[in-house]
């Protein structure tokens, strides 16, 4: 009886110890599937990471040349410090020596590791650039007690002409976490992009694809053999409508001046000179500024990183007069032949305008107003058309609009109306003020770059060109604007007589072509007397302007200077016009003579 009890209890035993062992067998089964299946990519990149090495191979970026082939943009050999994390017995003790060799403080390469904390343990990270000959071998020699530390040859850009170039050609920074996090992102932390210029607008061309060599290592970390490797495919070259030797003169000049130079085709928009000052050495961001670098770049005098070409903007003064004086032929509100007496000044709404010229400039016609740029004749011209005509032909100019050049950050510059003035201010457009914006003065905002279009317009006959900086992409085919061609060759030929005929823009005549232009100066305080500009601290000088075109007969360069408080664009802006005029006339007799 004893016996068959404890064969029954036996017997109730065994399916529990059989559900044990399916149970043991379930958990088993589902841990080697975890691993094999959940975890087999983690497991199989760590064996593998034991014996294999992966070096990134970087992709050079595409060279830049000017219009003549001329190399603007380069790349060179460049000895960089890559840390693999994988291969650091104790991480802090790494960053300690190579603080040391660096000659850099433990914390801030820290700061750098830290950025990479989101990434796999097997990524490499970039520690340090441009190594000197005597830290790659010291590294070198410490390989055996630091297998962690890797030398890899990539590429520096170099700008061959610094400031020269700075604010056309931009510079690259490490790659910001928008673009890291971008959907289908090819960038890596610490990658280089276009921050600026032409670097950031054409960076989609200038960027290569990186490739990849892994390399067999032993025990020790030291490679054995290739594994395999994945070329990298260089970036496209870029060829842009600069000139060099124009661009040099330009920069030339404004050494020792804060302004703006743009030069362009008005035939198919190429930009042949775009230079800013004062400027900045591009070379300095291709090894990563730190804060202080940076800090002191921001804060310096004259703001070098912006460029005044598109971003600044100022009131047009008597460049102005040309968009007036088309708006009134055009209206029919003044015909060539009126005249208007100057006295140097006259009253209109029961307040005194002055004119530059203290003595007047007795009875003038529209032609001799634009060559002397008589400021009561367009106060009168200005009374006449109205804010709100004014404004409509300023905007068929192109001016409070972008012009579409390739470089982020454009101004759009402002042409006020009465609209405007009850949207943006709250109150109604006083009659007085159109007087001011006759002659360019007053809430109307332009930039060179603008001004150079307004120009291109002037000198083609009435075609809107886009700027553009790649010369081998198509230009935009030039818009043709409603404005009245006998109008504009009227304003055509007056603008050759300030240039041709002793008028405000003598001093850009040149033998080499036919030059018309428009001179013009803004005033940077309010004056109620005749005070020359130079007599005045330097932030109250008058700003100075020159707008231009030639030859007159086959236009072919439109040039813009802008000088911030030069005084008069006569004296300041319009020498640097003849340079550049003078320099391309002549070049290109050479180039066709050869």
């Amino acid at each position: 009886m004893e016996v068959r009890e404890q064969r029954q209890e036996l017997l109730l035993r065994i399916p529990r110890l059989r559900l044990a062992f399916v149970i043991l067998l379930a958990l088993i089964g589902s841990s080697y599937w975890f691993v094999q299946v959940v975890q087999g990519s983690y497991y199989r990149e760590l064996a593998d990471n034991n014996r294999l090495s992966k070096v990134p191979i970087h992709a050079p970026r595409g060279l830049i040349f000017d219009r003549h082939e001329r190399l603007l943009v380069d790349n060179v050999p460049s000895y960089d410090l890559v840390l693999d994390r994988s291969l650091s017995r104790d991480l802090a003790a790494s960053l300690d020596f190579a603080a040391e060799i660096l000659g850099r403080s433990r914390e801030e390469l820290e700061e750098t590791v830290g950025r990479y904390r989101g990434s796999s343990l097997f990524s490499p990270i970039l520690i340090a650039e441009s190594l000197s000959l005597s830290q790659v071998a010291r590294f070198s020699a410490e390989r055996l007690e630091h297998p962690e530390f890797d030398i890899d040859v990539g590429h520096l850009r170099v700008y061959r002409h610094g400031p020269l170039t700075a604010h056309v050609l931009g510079y690259l920074g490490e790659v910001a976490r928008e673009d890291l996090e971008a959907p289908e992102s090819a960038y890596k932390p610490g990658d280089l992009a276009g921050r600026r210029g032409i670097e950031r607008a054409y960076e989609g061309r200038l960027r290569g694809s990186d490739g990849e060599r892994v390399v067999v290592v032993d025990s020790r970390g030291r490679p054995r053999d290739d594994y395999r490797n994945t070329a990298a495919s260089a970036g496209t070259d870029l060829h842009l409508t600069l000139d060099l030797e124009l661009q040099q003169e330009a920069a030339r000049y404004f050494e020792d001046r804060v302004g703006a130079a743009v030069a362009l085709d008005p035939r198919n928009g190429d930009v042949l000179v775009m230079v800013s000052a004062p400027s900045y050495d591009p070379n300095r961001f291709a090894r990563r500024l730190d804060r202080s670098e940076w800090q002191a770049l921001v804060e310096a005098p004259h703001n070098p990183l912006q460029n005044r070409v598109l971003q600044n903007t100022h009131s047009p003064g008597s460049l102005f007069k040309i968009v007036v004086a088309t708006a009134g032929l055009t209206e029919g509100v003044v015909n060539g032949s009126d005249s208007v007496y100057c006295g140097g000044s006259t009253r209109i709404y029961n307040r005194r305008f002055r004119c530059w010229k203290r003595a007047g400039h007795g009875w003038v016609h529209l032609r001799e107003a634009i060559k002397e740029s008589c400021d009561v004749y367009f106060y009168h011209l200005g009374q006449k058309l109205g804010i709100s005509r004014i404004a409509h032909y300023a905007r068929l100019f192109g001016l409070g609009t972008p012009t579409g050049v390739a470089i982020a950050g454009e101004k759009r510059g402002l042409v006020p109306d009465p609209e405007w003035s009850l949207r943006v201010r709250g109150s109604t457009w006083y009659p007085g003020e159109t007087i001011s914006v006759a002659i360019g003065q007053g809430p109307i905002l332009t930039t060179p770059l603008q001004i150079a279009s307004m120009m291109a317009i002037v000198a083609n006959g009435g075609l809107r060109v886009t700027p553009r900086l790649d010369r081998d992409a198509p230009a935009a085919e030039p818009e043709s604007i409603d404005l009245n061609r006998s109008a504009l060759e009227f304003v055509r030929e007056a603008l050759w007589a300030v240039v041709n005929e002793k008028g405000t823009g003598a001093s850009a005549r040149v033998d080499a072509a036919q030059v018309a232009g428009k001179t013009g100066t803004v005033q940077v305080i309010e004056q109620k007397s005749w005070i020359d500009s130079k007599d005045l601290q330097f932030e109250h000088r008058d700003h100075a302007w020159f707008a231009s075109f030639a030859s007159v007969e086959r236009p072919e360069l439109v040039v813009v200077v802008f000088v911030e408080h030069g005084g008069k664009g006569s004296r300041a802006a319009a020498p640097l016009a003849r340079i550049l005029y003078e320099r391309h006339f002549s070049a290109r007799g050479l180039r066709q003579s050869s």
